[in-house]
């Protein structure tokens, strides 16, 4: 399996990968990647190398390590030549936006990798600004070397980086953030707060998806 479609052919593309422990086709991605379908975006959902493995053999395989899941995004990418947003669930926009600041680089080289640079932005769910239970290693050095728009949906009680620990990190300000009320690392909150996992998705398609068209089309998000 390659590329999942949805969306219409026409409409802006995003191209949109999983995270470290559920495939493409998870209940999680199919939900994000329909409902943006039906906001007008052309979705293109791809498992990494390691993810098809245990789909194709069932053995329990452990994500690859970074640089060579940014070189199989960056592979991907290469199958497009329109401008576009990249993201992911997780580990998935970590390598986004990874990929994006490797190539502002120049650390891939384009000729073993003919790559789209037409990339016009990032699109997180659930970014994991370190590993759980690991406060202290963070994963945000790279972010002042992405050069294009950054959209993040984050539960404010993720564990892997909640709203409170978020405010003490130096960030680029030009984030675009969008917190889920007591969400947890699936943007799903507790029962007791009120809120439900259907209304906070809702919210971050739709959010996502002017996120997208305005990324792409060069307009102001409103």
């Amino acid at each position: 399996m390659d590329f999942i479609f949805n969306g219409p052919i026409e409409g802006p593309l995003f191209v949109f990968t999983h995270g470290a422990g559920a495939p493409v086709d998870s209940d999680f991605m199919n939900r994000i990647a329909l409902g943006l379908a039906n906001e007008g975006i052309r979705v293109a959902r791809f498992n990494f190398d390691y993810m098809q493995q245990r789909i194709d053999t069932g053995s329990r395989r452990p994500p690859e390590r970074a640089p060579k899941l940014i070189t199989q995004f960056a592979l991907r990418l290469s199958q497009f030549e329109q401008p576009l947003v990249i993201g992911g669930k997780s580990m998935g926009g970590r390598m986004a936006s990874l990929l994006s600041a490797e190539m502002t680089h120049q650390e891939l080289s384009a000729d073993v990798i003919p790559l789209n640079s037409d990339i016009k932005g990032i699109a997180c769910l659930g970014f994991p600004f370190h590993p759980a239970n690991k406060p202290e290693s963070l994963r945000t050095a790279h972010f002042q070397h992405i050069p294009v728009p950054i959209f993040i949906a984050q539960g404010e009680r993720d564990k892997l980086g909640s709203k409170l620990d978020i405010a003490s990190y130096s960030l680029k300000k030009d984030i675009d953030w969008l917190w889920l009320e007591d969400g947890d690392h699936d943007l799903k909150p507790r029962v007791k707060s009120g809120f439900t996992h259907q209304a906070h998705l809702d919210k971050t398609i739709k959010t996502m998806a002017l996120f997208i068209k305005s990324s792409i089309y060069n307009t102001e998000l409103n």
